[in-house]
């Protein structure tokens, strides 16, 4: 019989890409898994060893949403029924975490209906990061490790040495994100405020604060379509500004983003790998966060502080 406290990871089937380098950095295989398919798509997955008494770290990104949170449900439900002791869902991109509240009537509060599916499957733990706001983590009703993209991101923009650095938000929702990275660089911060007709088409947009002669960082958690950041990044530069480069966690990257970075005035795209690029291109430089991960499993493991990864500004 296991101990309680043996490791197992598993990935689901579309975040092995980066699930094997979160092993390889812990110092483990990832563990066997199979995910069958009935013809009109009913998903069944499977584990192909015992994880009867193990801690059970489940890897699996959730996008695109639907059936990747519905095999990370399964793989939750799959480890509960053989007797897991513990599950961790692994989640480097939280599908639905933009839709967080009601900001118009008759809509869902998506991010708190996965939160309470992800409670209902059996899972004890989540670990995320740069969720697109902190407050998801008060939807759920058990332990949440949420960790800090800047702990990747951070060493990068200290590497490049970038005079008068300043850095933006792109809208501004995301200011206190904004604000958080600034402190690491002792530096201030600039908005953009932006007005949408509807998702994914901006009406205006204006740049709030004096950008001259500086060199500016964007700071977001995820990039869509890529809009919003080629828009501000124009009128920063416009404005004035030296250099426009731009950092995002979660590369979602979906329709014409790809062009629009291609296309756009940014010096960079800096994303990790959460999810995998659908294309190439020679503006986006990924890091990787699979050794930040594989360590916060080894403190989970061993019950130490979470905190210790994060950078103090």
């Amino acid at each position: 019989m296991a101990s309680l406290n043996t490791v197992k990871i598993f990935s689901g089937s579309q975040s092995t890409y980066l699930a094997e380098k979160i092993a390889h950095q812990y110092g483990k295989d990832l563990g066997g898994y199979t995910l069958r398919k009935f013809s009109d798509g009913e998903l069944s997955p499977s584990y192909e060893e015992s994880v009867r008494g193990c801690d059970v770290f489940l890897i699996h990104s959730t996008n695109p949403p639907a059936d990747n949170l519905m095999e990370l449900l399964l793989m939750v439900d799959a480890a509960r029924r053989a007797s897991a002791h513990y599950v961790t869902v692994v989640i480097p991109y939280f599908g639905y975490a933009r839709q967080d509240r009601k900001d118009k009537p008759r809509v869902a509060i998506a991010a708190k209906l996965v939160a309470n599916m992800l409670a209902a499957a059996g899972a004890d733990r989540l670990m995320t990061i740069d969720l697109h706001a902190g407050q998801i983590q008060g939807f759920f009703d058990f332990p949440v490790d949420h960790l800090e993209g800047t702990s990747v991101f951070v060493p990068y923009i200290r590497s490049l040495n970038l005079d008068n650095l300043l850095i933006a938000s792109p809208d501004v929702g995301g200011a206190a994100r904004a604000r958080t990275f600034a402190k690491h660089f002792n530096a201030d911060i600039v908005l953009c405020d932006k007005h949408r007709k509807r998702a994914n088409e901006i009406a205006s947009m204006q740049v709030i604060g004096d950008v001259e002669g500086a060199n500016v960082v964007l700071v977001d958690d995820l990039i869509d379509t890529g809009g919003t950041l080629c828009k501000a990044a124009e009128i920063i530069l416009e404005k004035g500004a030296k250099s426009v480069r731009a950092i995002c966690t979660h590369p979602v990257m979906s329709g014409r983003a790809h062009d629009n970075i291609t296309n756009s005035v940014l010096e960079e795209l800096v994303v990790s790998d959460t999810m995998p690029l659908r294309q190439l291109s020679p503006k986006v430089k990924v890091l990787t966060v699979a050794d930040l991960f594989a360590k916060a499993i080894g403190r989970i493991r061993d019950h130490e502080s979470i905190s210790s990864l994060f950078i103090n500004s």
